[in-house]
């Protein structure tokens, strides 16, 4: 009576979660914890029989809330899953397998006929997905059109890149907002609807193929399927051909891939299928699984307990998050001595004690993300600090009104830790274009006190010493860093107005100023508030933006100071000389093909006088559109205002 309760509970809390991870909302439980008690309820199932209709065990996913809902063609059947290499071999028999890793994300579903892309199902329940089809232009890897003329499916993994995640996250000021990891931020993407494609391009998706489901054409062979995915223009899963016999040397390497810390794509596993395809097909269905259709391998969890050292209270954006430094501990092949503990509401569930008085049980969540699981004893309570480690105002407790979850806030509006957004756009490309200063290093250092404003960037060959010391560096990283600083010393002024983060004010907005001024000109203009509404295409509102910034003193000094800093390049006003593309203004629309992509053609066209602009209006010379026929609304707006609207092709033989 009691395993069947425990059943019961199981299938309950772990439904929960999945209802959670299948529609984008804030994670219930870790793969870890879900693994455990997954691995739980499938050993009582098998002991006492008691199987109930809805256990997870039975289902293949969850079925998603919102959105179109569309029968899959081909199921889209789970994997069975094992720790033991000696299963895998026994599963392969004597046949030759294919190695691929088992990507943490969320399972897509494309189809496309004559060429063309026609729909995009997201798993769901196995049985049924969800429509995405209207994102098909904002997930990469996903070709709109093939060469291949016939039915094609082909099935592939929506994964979010542990780098993008984590610029995204702590791009993301309010806590309840953040999410937990690149699949929980991935799943939440996916569950956008179309007022929010935005979005969803801002979080570079990407769609790793993993099998070819369906091709008119007779292919057997499971590696020919996947290189002809290749040619078609997909992204597919990294993959090694193998046996029984070589299986536990390949998965060691591969193992070792995810250990060394250099996968930036999520993996929760390996997968192994057969060659022979038409085999493959010959399984039958138990549960939700085909027994041939592939065999999914879970790393073995390894845990190990440490003691608490201090809780480390790092702010970015408007939050302060504690930082668990332990004892240095072995895990998955390398040292680990930092957990993130994610806000007070977390430190509480775990039980979080003094610092010096807490045995935590700690794990590498994927054999990547340091995670603390439990806390195997405690003694008293952990102390939340009374003010900002960064500018030392008075720290103040949140408590979220939906989900109750506590995190702790800088009351000080101009601490320099809310400002991460700006430093991240000084330093990137189309600013300063430093690498190596990611936004974590950037956290790091203003939390360090390295870092107060642009200028101080330039300074930080005097901690050089001490960054070196710090987790994560080394001589040539920090040496490789200090160098991107230097370098990017020397800037043309368009990176530099860029770099600024005055409001409104983007390259295009910069390009026109410089060329209708000169750096000297911008400067002068700066400098007697006479503004720079006379540019063309700048106007009163972005003027008035740039003269109020430049009357905040502490714009103006760190202006000055960031200038003493830099050798800023001499750039004469330009002086019009004609062009093929002189006076005229285009709006480029849709997918290129004589061009790269459309910011070489915009290139091309601002240098032969031209303009490029984002939205159809009067001033509009011409839109360019591959689909001259399109009923999208830039097309009928053109229309509607007499706008020509040429091809590619037509733009090349008239202004080419």
């Amino acid at each position: 009576m009691e395993e069947k309760k425990r059943i019961e509970e199981l299938v309950a809390t772990l439904n929960q979660a999945s209802e959670a991870y299948y529609n984008g909302k804030e994670e219930i439980l870790s793969n870890y914890e879900w693994d455990a008690m997954f691995d739980e309820l499938t050993r009582l199932e098998e002991k006492t029989g008691y199987l109930l209709p809805d256990s997870p065990t039975q289902n293949a996913g969850y079925e998603e809330k919102n959105g179109e809902k569309e029968a899959h063609e081909y199921p889209a059947l789970s994997l069975a899953k094992t720790k033991s290499i000696e299963e895998l071999q026994k599963w392969a028999g004597e046949r030759e397998i294919w190695l691929s890793w088992k990507l943490d994300g969320l399972t897509l579903v494309a189809t496309y006929d004559n060429g063309d892309l026609t729909k995009i199902l997201t798993r769901g329940n196995g049985t049924i997905g969800t429509n995405i089809t209207f994102m098909k232009e904002a997930i990469i890897g996903i070709p709109q059109t093939i060469s291949y003329k016939g039915h094609l499916v082909v099935r592939g993994e929506a994964t979010i890149s542990y780098t993008d995640f984590e610029m995204i996250n702590d791009m993301i000021e309010d806590e309840d907002e953040k999410y937990a990891n690149p699949r929980n931020l991935a799943s939440g993407t996916l569950a956008l609807d179309i007022t929010n494609l935005y979005k969803v391009k801002e979080r570079r998706i990407h769609f790793n193929a993993f099998t070819l489901v369906h091709i008119d054409d007779d292919i057997s062979s499971w590696g020919k399927r996947m290189d002809f995915l290749d040619e078609q223009g997909f992204l597919t899963v990294e993959r090694e051909k193998t046996d029984a016999a070589g299986i536990a040397s390949v998965v060691d390497q591969w193992t070792d891939k995810v250990e060394s810390g250099k996968m930036d794509i999520p993996v929760d596993g390996l997968v192994i299928c057969y060659e022979d395809n038409d085999y493959a097909q010959t399984g039958s269905v138990t549960g939700h699984h085909a027994t041939r259709a592939g065999f999914a391998f879970k790393w073995q969890d390894v845990s190990a307990e440490t003691q608490l050292e201090y809780v480390e209270w790092s702010c970015a954006a408007s939050t302060i998050s504690p930082v668990a430094v332990f004892s240095p501990v072995q895990l998955e092949g390398t040292t680990v001595s930092r957990a993130s503990l994610c806000n007070i509401s977390e430190m509480e569930r775990l039980g979080i004690g003094e610092n010096g008085k807490t045995t935590l049980e700690v794990i590498k969540a994927n054999k990547i993300i340091p995670k603390c699981i439990a806390v195997k004893k405690a003694e008293g309570t952990f102390t939340v600090p009374e003010v900002c480690p960064v500018c030392g105002a008075k720290t103040e407790i949140r408590e979220s009104v939906n989900s109750g979850t506590k995190t702790l806030h800088c009351s000080n509006p101009e601490c320099t830790a809310k400002h991460i957004k700006k430093f991240t756009r000084f330093v990137s490309k189309s600013g300063m274009d430093i690498d190596g200063l990611s936004i974590q290093t950037i956290v790091k250092f203003i939390n360090l006190g390295y870092i107060r404003r642009f200028a101080d960037i330039y300074k930080l060959e005097e901690h050089a010493d001490a960054i070196r010391e710090l987790e994560g560096f080394g001589e040539k990283s920090c040496d490789n860093m200090m160098q991107a600083v230097e370098k990017s010393r020397s800037v043309h002024p368009v990176n530099l107005i860029y770099a600024l983060c005055i409001p409104l004010i983007g390259t295009d907005a910069g390009k026109k100023i410089i060329a209708a001024a000169g750096y000297q000109g911008f400067l002068d203009r700066l400098e007697n508030g006479t503004g720079f509404e006379d540019v063309d295409g700048i106007g009163p509102e972005k003027s008035n933006s740039i003269v109020e910034w430049f009357e905040k003193e502490d714009n103006r000094t760190g202006f000055y100071a960031l200038l003493d800093e830099l050798e800023v390049e001499p750039v004469e006003p330009a002086v019009k000389s004609g062009g093929k593309c002189e006076d005229l203004t285009f709006v480029i629309t849709g997918d290129v093909h004589h061009y790269k992509n459309r910011a070489e053609f915009k290139a091309y066209v601002e240098s032969e006088n031209g303009a490029v602009t984002g939205s159809v209006s009067k001033k509009t010379d011409y839109l360019v559109n591959n689909d001259v026929e399109s009923t999208s609304s830039k097309n009928q707006k053109a229309k509607a205002l007499g706008i020509p609207i040429i091809s590619e092709d037509e733009f090349v033989e008239m202004f080419g």
